[in-house]
């Protein structure tokens, strides 16, 4: 086995140990077993300067957010009167919001129902707020759309197999039709 390999094991092993995924005594073994008796504390060493190395990274990524917010509130602060600049910028904002939590969706199961609501809840806001904005004294319009928008609930739910999406579409479908015709 190559020693890229093994020290990438080894650093496996230590975060397990730090982390207590694993019983010390395991993790001292598989440490043993793999640098087949080398010095154990010169490995731990360099397995704790590389999960630092990873938590060093992973707070530039999230640090090297604010900077592009700061950009974006002095440009919405000094180009009130350019409305088509501030709608782009808001947009490009949103689809890059959007593909990076599609991104960290992959790796990361545990996002996606998170992202499933918000993706059926902006619809649903952005649904009532076109109702209200372009047919204001229409009553009728808004619930054909909230009846639209639990209707495709229903179908995405069927279609994906999430029994959120399903019950929450009929629900709506039956109180919209129950407050309808009361």
């Amino acid at each position: 086995m190559s020693n890229q390999k093994k020290q990438i094991i080894l650093n496996e092993i230590t975060f397990w140990k730090q982390n207590k995924l694993l019983p010390e005594h395991y993790c001292d073994f598989l440490t043993t077993l793999y640098t087949e008796g080398e010095r154990q504390v010169e490995i731990e060493g360099k397995a704790s300067q590389s999960v630092m190395a990873q938590q060093k990274r992973k707070a530039l990524r999230k640090y090297s957010v604010m900077p592009m917010i700061a950009i974006i509130f002095i440009v919405l602060l000094f180009t009130i009167d350019a409305v088509w600049l501030v709608a782009i910028l808001t947009g490009a904002l949103a689809v890059g919001c959007l593909v990076g939590a599609f991104y960290l969706a992959k790796k990361n199961q545990l996002l996606s129902p998170i992202l499933h609501l918000t993706g059926a809840l902006l619809l649903l806001a952005v649904t009532v707020q076109i109702c209200m904005t372009y047919f204001p004294n229409s009553v009728t319009i808004l619930y054909v759309g909230l009846l639209i928008n639990c209707l495709l609930w229903f179908i995405s739910g069927l279609t994906m197999k999430i029994v959120y999406f399903t019950v929450s579409g009929i629900l709506g479908m039956l109180a919209i039709a129950i407050y309808f015709f009361i």
